[in-house]
């Protein structure tokens, strides 16, 4: 199948690149013009903290929104008559605004302004969500706010003015680009050298480029139908530019060994995608299975990223195995003059033919195979030893750029009420034997003098006398491991006490609280999400190599190579290495980075011990089998890792914290992979079991089928 496709691709050369443009030009045009649908949804059904906002919802639909703060700060003091009159005026004015419900200002109930009064805020009720509120919405939040200290004849020239809340970080968001750009360029020079031409070079990076713009383009459309987070078109770059440069390389590699042995451009073409893209095949069905798998997890706002993730490796196979043999067509007569005449000006200059370096190294480890073997396992074990220690969350205000106004903002609330007054747990009350209000107020009295808790407020009343909300800022900030084990105490054993003495039923909410849910579940069902992509893994590859240990072998390596990678981010970004503000990694990091690590190393090991397995079937010889696959896979296969670590290390120039996380954590698990696990560990695990490697039980024999991923 793969041969023909390359064959047609490669006759109707022109055809192909056209259909490919016109893809791409429509996408992206459509996209453009209908513009984007970009929306969260970090909901949970079922959880404590959705059931709060839904009873919420029901009882109190103008305070059931999200809000913003804006939080206002004089060194003189907020108490001056004519500053309070400023300030209601200008919160009548943001109360007009679209978008906005209503508006508590700083005076009108106990608690918004801070003991030394110089710190207040004014809580803004949104009509809907934060994700739902548009950046330009935000931003004339923010103009209106910020108008009372613009007057001249404002009370005070210390009066400072600044939005807080998960709408106003939409305000300090990265735009994205130079991450991406130099990731490109960094794999376009790598390319250079390898090929030693910037047209051959170039081929992998357009192919990555069609594919990714493309995928985004569709995205962006489909955000209209489905809820698609803001921040996946930058993780569907950093994936599809990585995977799609890896996957057009291991393909033109083939073709390059192809046309140096004297096949003719189409006849390379079809034989490197009757080889290599059998491997591009079965790498990219394994990523798209894994990410697929997140969607059956059923992880809010996850299933969307995991579906535009999947969508972009599926295009960037496409493209890989029809628009790259067009585009070898239409280069192929250059290639096949170029390609030979390099190889033989090489061999007369009396250098060593390819993989020369690469034989000494599989000698060199089949002499100490151990050695070779525990040493890097025991260093990325004990890389990975900090992954027991993972603390999952979001991203908070805390994390933004300091010069944006969410940043200033949620200082200024931690200088003035309190590390916990950026994360308020809102108590929803329903019900009770005296009422609601009666068993709101016991809920403040015991809740004020529990450990953790900095202050209790309310009740407050929703315009039901069946519901009423309590509000509690806990002592810690609202990522920190005392917020976690506060909210998980109330639940536990303050609020279930409570909730027998007065008959009522407190659910804890709020932002804080719906992290803390949404992360719980995705630890809570993350085992089950490795149980079935290692389990579908161990079937596909004990199908392809005919082995049970080869299977077993790549899936203990791959979790080996995630640990590490896991290890590495959590060192830095939740223990702060590096002059790295600490913090919990966000809660999909570690799932995503599972998926398409494990599809990628699953490449990496189909494309190194096939060849492997080939030299064995033909020679019998498994000591030299191991060295010979070292040789004619490894140059690609480094060249392959050191473009990806390019493309993911790029991220860590975002200064979106989650990006970030994700360009350490794919760039440390590629270059694990690819050095020291495909160069060391694999062959001297295969040097260790022998012929013992390919032993299948024999009934397994005969209800497997036979399946060749890879002819060298």
């Amino acid at each position: 199948m793969f041969e023909r496709l390359a064959g047609f691709s490669h006759r109707h050369r022109w055809t192909a690149l056209l259909l490919w443009a016109v893809i791409l030009v429509g996408t992206v045009g459509a996209a453009t013009a209908i513009g984007d649908d970009y929306r969260d949804d970090h909901s949970l059904p079922g959880t404590e903290a959705q059931r709060a906002r839904e009873l919420l919802g029901e009882h109190a639909p103008d305070d059931s929104g999200d809000t913003l703060s804006i939080v206002l700060h004089d060194p003189a003091g907020l108490g001056d008559p004519g500053t309070e009159q400023r300030v209601d005026g200008m919160l009548a004015r943001v109360a007009e605004l679209p978008g906005v419900a209503g508006v508590r200002g700083p005076h009108d109930g106990d608690g918004a302004i801070s003991g030394d009064g110089t710190i207040g805020f004014a809580t803004v009720v949104l009509e809907g969500t934060s994700e739902e509120l548009s950046v330009e919405a935000t931003e004339d939040i923010l103009a209106a706010a910020r108008s009372i200290a613009e007057r001249e004849d404002a009370t005070g020239d210390g009066l400072r003015v600044e939005l807080g809340g998960d709408a106003a970080r939409q305000l300090a968001e990265s735009e994205g680009g130079a991450a991406e750009g130099v990731g490109v360029l960094t794999a376009l020079v790598i390319l250079v050298f390898m090929f030693g031409t910037v047209i051959a070079a170039g081929l992998p990076v357009v192919v990555a480029l069609f594919a990714v713009g493309s995928a985004i383009g569709l995205i962006i459309l489909a955000s209209h139908a489905f809820t698609i987070a803001g921040y996946t078109p930058y993780v569907m770059t950093l994936v599809g530019l990585g995977v799609g440069i890896d996957y057009a390389l291991l393909i033109f590699a083939r073709y390059r060994g192809e046309l140096i042995r004297g096949a003719d451009p189409e006849s390379a073409a079809r034989r490197s995608l009757d080889t290599a893209g059998r491997t591009v095949f079965f790498a990219g069905c394994t990523v798209i299975v894994a990410l697929l798998g997140l969607v059956a997890l059923g992880l809010g706002a996850l299933r969307g990223v995991a579906l535009a993730v999947a969508l972009t490796v599926a295009v960037t196979m496409a493209a890989s195995l029809t628009l790259l043999p067009a585009l070898l067509g239409i280069f192929g007569r250059r290639f096949a003059r170029q390609f030979p005449a390099r190889a033989a000006r090489r061999e007369a200059r009396g250098k060593a033919a390819d993989g020369t370096g690469w034989r000494r190294l599989g000698a060199a480890v089949q002499r100490r195979p151990l050695v070779a073997l525990l040493i890097p396992v025991i260093g990325l074990g004990a890389l990975a030893v900090p992954v027991a220690d993972l603390r999952l969350g979001f991203a908070d205000a805390g994390n933004d750029p300091a010069g944006s106004t969410g940043r200033a903002a949620y200082d200024l609330l931690a200088e003035g009420f309190g590390p916990g007054g950026n994360g308020p747990l809102i108590i929803a009350v329903e019900g009770g034997d005296e009422g609601a209000e009666a068993a709101g107020a016991a809920a403040v009295g015991v809740l004020g003098g529990t450990p953790g808790v900095a202050n209790a407020i309310g009740p407050f009343p929703t315009g039901s006398e069946s519901v009423t909300t309590v509000l509690v800022h806990p002592e810690s900030a609202p990522q920190d491991e005392e917020t976690s084990a506060l909210v998980h105490a109330l639940r536990g054993d303050v609020l279930p006490d409570l909730a027998e003495r007065t008959g009522a039923e407190y659910l804890v909410g709020g932002s804080t609280a719906a992290v803390e849910d949404f992360s719980t579940r995705v630890e809570e069902r993350m085992p089950l999400f490795v149980l079935i992509v290692v389990g579908l893994s161990l079937v596909l590859l004990t199908a392809v190599f005919r082995s049970v240990l080869v299977p077993l072998k790549a899936a203990l390596l791959n979790l080996l190579t995630i640990g590490a990678a896991l290890g590495a981010v959590t060192l830095v970004f939740q223990h702060g290495w590096f002059g790295v503000e600490p913090g919990p990694i966000e809660a999909f990091v570690p799932v995503m980075i599972f998926a398409i690590v494990f599809g990628l190393s699953t490449d990496y090991e189909v494309f190194l011990v096939s060849r492997i397995r080939e030299e064995w079937e033909r020679t019998g010889d498994h000591a030299s089998a191991v060295r010979e696959g070292l040789a004619h896979t490894g140059s690609v296969i480094t060249a392959a890792g050191a473009i990806m670590v390019a493309v993911f290390g790029a991220f860590m120039l975002s200064d979106d914290r989650m990006l970030q996380q994700f360009g350490l954590g794919l760039a440390v698990a590629v270059l694990v992979d690819a050095v020291l696990i495909r160069c060391l560990v694999v062959p001297a695990t295969m040097q260790l079991l022998g012929h013992r490697a390919w032993w299948l039980p024999a009934p397994l024999t005969r209800l497997l089928p036979a399946v060749r991923w890879e002819r060298h």
